[in-house]
């Protein structure tokens, strides 16, 4: 019988520092912390109420995925570029308003309303790109003066009042936010077909495109991003008008599934949207974004506010959680960082 010859030290020590190196990857991954702590954090929820992770629960809480969901799939891009749109709450409550009182008062199809108001949002986008990059303002004061300009239009022109045309509309309903699928307690609505179908298209735009490297440059270093011929521009511009589209289709998408429209709607989702995707793992500073880790941080979102519910704790320490998640999420990843830059 022949013997196992002994592996050299050199080969057992170059087989160790390639499994550390793997693992030091693999934990330094933005996404990691936020999918850590949304396992956790289901954990102990089912823990303390072992309803939170029934099926009937896990159904509720999908349904309202979408709708923040895909309005942080625009802010992932925007950050990435280094921008920022603190106008997209507006647009999710302008966008539907906009749409109803066009059915109402002029008897068009519904279809062709939400065309026009698409149209109208892409160009609010456009407006605060504009602004933005050929003026040299600041996206923060941009689009907070957006916000005040759509949301004030859309109480002026709907008297402060609901609006609700949409519960006689079926066809765009059954396309947007209508049932697929009925399984038990579990249903499966469309609108979370379409998050999840926008959630890939964005991960492929930003890692597998041209356009997606000149997200990430313009993001990274402007300059340099145009000392490489990037029309930082053109980008940035187009990514405002992506972040604006896609709050009036999550809007539009909530208006459908609540039955009636309030110009108030989406207040105060702007910055919720984006304590999302600074969880994920997206750099505010841009230069870094991640659709996978806005995903995980979504969900992680969702299930701190239905968990905290249903384990008995008020819904206005909601926001505590958050801010406490955003901090910790911050000093793993500065930790992250410096460690990597010690060892390089």
């Amino acid at each position: 019988m022949g013997t196992i010859p002994d592996v050299p030290a050199e080969q057992r020590e170059g087989v160790g520092i390639s499994i550390r190196r793997t693992w030091m990857k693999l934990a330094s991954a933005p996404e990691i912390a936020p999918l850590a702590l949304l396992l956790v954090l289901s954990a102990v929820f089912h823990s303390a109420s072992p309803a939170f992770l029934s099926v009937l629960n896990i159904s509720n809480f999908l349904q309202y995925v979408p709708e923040l969901g895909i309005v942080a799939l625009g802010m992932t891009l925007l950050l990435a570029g280094g921008e920022l749109d603190l106008s997209v709450g507006a647009v999710f409550g302008f966008a539907p308003v906009v749409v109803a009182i066009i059915v109402d008062q002029t008897g068009l199809r519904f279809e062709v309303a939400f065309a026009i108001v698409v149209a109208i949002c892409a160009l609010i986008g456009f407006v605060n790109g504009q602004l933005v990059t050929r003026f040299r303002m600041s996206s923060f004061i941009v689009t907070i003066g957006m916000m005040m300009i759509v949301r004030g239009t859309a109480l002026y022109i709907s008297d402060g009042f609901p609006q609700s045309t949409f519960d006689t509309v079926s066809p765009i309903k059954t396309l947007l936010i209508g049932r697929i699928a009925h399984v038990g307690d579990f249903t499966l609505l469309a609108s979370l077909v379409w998050y999840l179908g926008l959630a890939a298209l964005a991960h492929t735009f930003l890692t597998n495109t041209r356009f997606g490297n000149w997200i990430l440059a313009t993001g990274g270093n402007l300059e340099a991003a145009k000392a490489r011929g990037v029309a930082t521009d053109r980008v940035k511009i187009v990514l405002f008008v992506i972040s604006s589209v896609l709050a009036c289709v999550a809007g539009t998408m909530n208006g459908l599934r609540v039955l009636a429209v309030f110009a108030i709607a989406g207040t105060g989702q702007e910055l919720e949207v984006i304590a999302m995707t600074v969880i994920g793992g997206t750099l505010l500073g841009g230069g870094r974004g991640t659709i996978l880790g806005t995903v995980i941080g979504v969900l992680l979102l969702r299930v701190i506010r239905n968990g905290i519910i249903m384990v008995g704790v008020p819904g206005l320490a909601y926001n505590i959680f958050i801010g406490a998640i955003i901090i910790g999420q911050m000093v793993i990843h500065s930790a992250i960082t410096r460690r990597q830059m010690g060892e390089s």
